[in-house]
């Protein structure tokens, strides 16, 4: 895909209201320059959570979260990047821009996302037509509510009646075809994919259908044949992977504004009868294991994540495929937990037996990922003599080391230490290198005197436009001291994007995801001393100290080579007498 440029990112978190966005969502309330309210993305009573409007970014002092106003949408609003970008797009009133390449994907996307809308409406319609699937709707106690909250349908018997209801143009019917609703025989027949089943939409971020499920209604179809596999997805196509994708999620982002937790379940008919009963917390995968981008949009979206499997080997085996994927993401404050169920059950059983009360009652006695992980790993193993104890440790470690740094990497060491008999001394977290002048900033490490680059950096951070009065090129530019090339980075942003009132907020987003992001974000928080009509001096101070430290460190060069040329003499002799005038 074609990448947006930077240009048009920087306007457009320059025209939005960030106060107004994020008000829209939070309750704010003035305090000074600023606005102030609870976070949105943890629990807290006393209000720590402030937005910016002078420099366009948010932050919470109790968790962390912080950002511009695209980052707010994508985290609060549970947004992919492009998805944001086009929700601040609509919202200003202009484009996304494309390539002409680009434009025309685009428009071929469209066009399916339109043809697989039109065949959920078109299912939809099946339904209401066809007795028998409606009772087979009722008989396992599905309402009408729940069927239209899930966009719910029937393909009807034949090979043809999508194709002749949508295919009415060659191109509609390579629409058809590419989007997995009809396939093709080895004699190049063109049939429905999807055929006498109920049929249960996939839907995307944004509410899209993208892809189908289908259910047999019975083992054996109308006329008494066999009625084939007891579920058919889609197949993959440009708009669905189904490692990547999961039911229901878009039923659960509308019902709450912030999910508690999420439920995962493998079957359609598990997640629609959970929500029936009043818990819209659940998902499913696609007829799939667990995959680490399943892990990743399940953590994106909530902190705990129960995964509901079978009691038996298999449903153990699949429990054991999804650590394997969550372990690498399991980060500061994230809980996963297995609930095992008993043989014969499945959740949409369970609930209809036990209502929402008893589910939640056997979530809340769900097995810890932690408890799970080394059960698993001991089952064979013989804890009471030595070479046990060291296979443990063994299968362990590898496993542990994918863990991210943290409480939770802390004590799952602790506890291999503690079964194996072992002193694990769990090394403290080790923070990413980052320039000294950050680790200052961040408090890591008492400076001596002031930064001049810090300095330099804060000051263009919080006010960007200052910038602009500056012209290259930079004397300091061979200096050798940490931070000196961020500083001509900024510098360099800024002036190339003149024509954009920037913020702090497209700053940060421009450096989103480096290393130095998290040193930047604590400079753009910093209080500047001083009034605002004196931050340009400051600047321009700043920058010819940088100089002069930049013209005596070439001085000590010439100075330290010993024999030098005649072009490296007078280079000395002239940076000589520039010191003098100093």
């Amino acid at each position: 895909m074609a990448r947006i440029p930077d240009a048009f990112i920087d306007d457009l978190i320059a025209r939005t209201d960030i106060v107004e966005l994020v008000g829209a969502r939070v309750a704010l309330k003035r305090a000074g320059r600023e606005y102030q309210g609870l976070c949105p993305f943890h629990d807290e009573r006393t209000p720590s959570f402030t937005v910016s409007p002078a420099k366009q970014f948010y932050h919470c002092f109790g968790c962390g979260a912080h950002g511009s106003a695209l980052r707010f949408l994508m985290e609060f609003d549970r947004l992919e990047f492009l998805d944001a970008v086009e929700d601040l797009a609509k919202r200003a009133g202009v484009e996304v821009p494309r390539e002409t390449r680009q434009r025309n994907e685009d428009g071929g996307l469209r066009r399916m996302y339109e043809v697989l809308d039109e065949a959920a409406r078109w299912f939809r319609g099946q339904l209401a037509a066809s007795r028998r699937a409606q009772d087979y709707f009722a008989r396992r106690g599905i309402d009408a509510a729940t069927q239209d909250r899930f966009s719910l349908g029937y393909a009807p018997e034949g090979f043809d009646g999508l194709r002749n209801a949508l295919g009415t143009s060659t191109e509609a019917l390579r629409l058809l075809e590419q989007t997995g609703m009809l396939a093709r025989s080895d004699s190049g027949h063109v049939y429905d994919r999807f055929r006498e089943r109920g049929m249960f939409p996939i839907h995307d971020r944004r509410g899209r259908p993208i892809a189908f499920g289908g259910r047999i209604l019975g083992k054996t179809t109308a006329d008494g044949r066999e009625a084939g596999p007891k579920y058919l997805n889609s197949p993959e196509t440009p708009l669905f992977h189904k490692g990547r994708e999961l039911y229901g999620l878009w039923q659960v982002r509308q019902a709450h504004s912030k999910i508690p937790r999420l439920i995962v379940v493998e079957g359609y008919m598990d997640v629609v009868a959970l929500f029936q009963y009043g818990i819209t917390t659940a998902v499913a995968t696609l007829g799939t294991a667990t995959t680490p981008e399943h892990a990743e949009l399940l953590f994106r979206n909530a902190a705990d994540v129960f995964f509901c499997f079978d009691g038996d080997r298999a449903g153990r085996g699949a429990a054991w495929r999804a650590v394997e994927s969550v372990l690498p993401r399991m980060k500061e404050g994230r809980q996963a937990a297995f609930l095992f169920l008993p043989e014969g059950e499945d959740p949409d059983s369970l609930v209809r037996k036990e209502g929402a009360a008893g589910f939640d009652a056997r979530l809340s006695a769900a097995v810890p990922l932690s408890e799970f992980f080394f059960s698993e790993l001991s089952q064979d193993v013989r804890l009471d003599t030595l070479d046990g104890r060291a296979r443990l440790a063994e299968r362990c470690k590898p496993l542990l080391a994918q863990i991210p740094d943290g409480a939770f990497s802390d004590l799952m060491r602790q506890r291999l230490g503690e079964l194996c008999g072992i002193a694990t001394n769990a090394p403290a977290p080790v923070m990413p290198a980052v320039p000294a002048f950050a680790r200052r900033a961040a408090g890591h490490a008492a400076a001596p005197r002031r930064s001049l680059v810090r300095s330099a950096i804060t000051l263009l951070l919080q006010n960007p436009a200052l910038a602009l009065a500056l012209e290259p090129p930079w004397q300091f530019a061979g200096l050798r001291q940490p931070g000196v090339e961020l500083l001509i980075e900024l510098l360099d942003h800024i002036r190339a994007h003149a024509d954009v009132d920037l913020r702090a907020g497209n700053l940060i987003e421009h450096f989103a995801g480096r290393e130095e992001a998290v040193a930047l974000e604590k400079l753009a928080l910093a209080q500047l001393p001083g009034e605002a009509a004196t931050w340009q001096q400051e600047l321009f101070d700043a920058l010819a100290q940088l100089a002069r430290q930049t013209r005596q460190q070439r001085i000590e060069e010439l100075m330290g080579q010993g024999a030098l040329d005649e072009t490296e003499k007078d280079e000395l002799r002239e940076l000589l007498r520039a010191r003098t005038r100093d």
